[in-house]
Parts: structure tokens; C-alpha cells; sequence
């Protein structure tokens, strides 16, 4: 039996692209909204059984208090949070606002549609595998954590950072072209090697990786582009 939820995050086309796989999958998804931190009115009028709230920074202060709300108005929604691998303060910060769940935000759909299902009936949904990682890191906390975000921004050219975040924020090969002043083919090849570099097959699961891993807010405004602005819905096809 399908579930009522939401999908929030900050970046709209990731958001959709999930509301649309768990659509796939039999789910009543009643809304994918942005940004996060707006969301929880709509979550309190909308009521859904679970909500599915994607950060990429689960330890900053204040990061969880839309759930708080949403608890305190709505305490029958299981929200379920979507992060990167997270500290035990990420963890302990989700929980204590009230979430049911911590996930991956690479975990397959089907590792997502579980911690829906477990969170709907009341149980927590957090993999073992992330708890233990996380007890692992409290007691022998890394002196300097692998950061993804940056190891994927330092692979790209500057010019192939400006398209990454072009195509994060839902242009085309030929408004891409437009705006950097290059021949459309030009503006093609960088895209493909954008791709290329970053291991995706999509312009959707670029902008997505780009989105979850930081490296969006790490690439700060370029070419004109401000990055991890509000994403307008793009052609899900991926074709470039």
C-alpha cells in the first residue's frame, strides 16, 4: 500500500526527481518543495504520513527546526531525514528534533522506500551500518574527515565548475552557450566531461551529486550564476 508523503529539500530538482521516483513506485506524493526551511507550514497543512527532508548540512545549528515544528503541530508525520554521512552530532541533532530516520542521501530508492515504510509504522529507520560509523567516529574521530564535496570540485576546471552549476540551476546546452559566450557544441563537450569526471550519466544525477555533497555552495557564484539557487524544473531525460 502506497504512503502519503512530501519531499523537501533545498534544491528543487532534486526533490522532484525523488517525488517522482517514489510516484513510480506506487506513493501518493503530495507536494516536492523548496526550500527546506519553508517547508514546514506546507508539511503542517498537508499532513502526509512521513516526510522525506534533505539536508546537506545536518550539524548546523538550527538545521532541524522545521521538524521541530512539524512534531510540536503534527505529530503523527515520520519525517525522515536525507544527509550526507553524518557525524554523531548529525544524528543525534535529527533525532532529538524529532525525526524517525536518517538515510543516505545516496542510498538506492529502495533503501529510501524501507526507511518510508519503517518510519510509517512508528519504528526508527537508521541503518546499523550508519550507527556503527557513527560510534566508530566518536571514538576515534578523524583529524582531518574526507570531504567530498571538495575532492569532486578540485577534479573540474574552473569553466567546468560554471557549467556544473549551470546545469544544476536547469539550464540548457544552448542557454549554457548563451551565457558563458561559446559555441553551443562547445558548451556540449563541457557538459559531457562535466559528466565524465564526476561518474554520473545525467545532468540530473550531476546536479544532484553537485547539490548533496556541498559542492555547489563550495563553488560560491560564478559567471554570473549564483549557485544552489532555487531549481526550476529542467528535462529529466538527462540528454545533453
Amino acid at each position: 500500500m502506497g504512503v502519503r508523503l512530501m519531499v523537501v529539500d533545498d534544491h528543487r530538482l532534486l526533490a522532484e526527481a525523488l517525488a517522482s521516483a517514489l510516484k513510480l513506485r506506487g506513493h501518493r506524493v503530495l507536494a516536492a518543495a523548496a526550500p527546506a526551511a519553508g517547508a514546514a507550514e506546507l508539511v503542517v497543512q498537508r499532513a502526509p504520513e512521513v516526510c522525506l527532508i534533505g539536508t546537506s548540512t545536518p550539524a548546523e545549528p538550527g538545521m532541524f527546526d522545521p521538524i521541530v515544528k512539524i512534531k510540536r503541530e503534527r505529530p503523527q508525520v515520520a519525517v525522515v531525514v536525507l544527509g550526507p554521512v553524518p557525524s554523531p552530532r548529525g544524528i543525534a541533532a535529527a533525532f532529538a528534533a524529532g525525526a524517525s530516520g536518517y538515510v543516505r542521501h545516496d542510498e538506492r530508492i529502495e533503501g529510501v522506500e524501507r526507511a518510508i515504510m519503517k518510519a510509517r509504522s512508528g519504528e526508527a529507520a537508521v541503518a546499523p551500518s550508519l550507527l556503527q560509523g557513527a560510534f566508530a567516529e566518536l571514538l576515534n574521530p578523524a583529524a582531518q574527515p574526507d570531504d567530498e564535496g571538495q575532492r569532486l570540485l578540485q577534479m573540474l576546471t574552473p569553466r567546468e565548475v560554471e557549467v556544473l552549476v549551470r546545469v544544476a540551476d536547469g539550464e540548457d546546452t544552448r542557454l549554457i552557450a548563451a551565457g558563458m559566450g561559446i559555441a553551443p557544441s562547445t558548451a556540449r563537450t563541457h557538459v559531457q566531461r562535466v559528466l565524465m569526471k564526476l561518474g554520473v550519466g545525467s545532468r540530473l544525477e550531476a546536479a544532484a551529486l553537485a547539490a548533496r555533497t556541498g559542492l555547489l555552495d563550495r563553488a560560491g557564484p560564478v559567471g554570473g550564476v549564483p549557485a544552489a539557487a532555487e531549481l526550476p524544473s529542467v528535462n529529466n531525460s538527462g540528454h545533453v
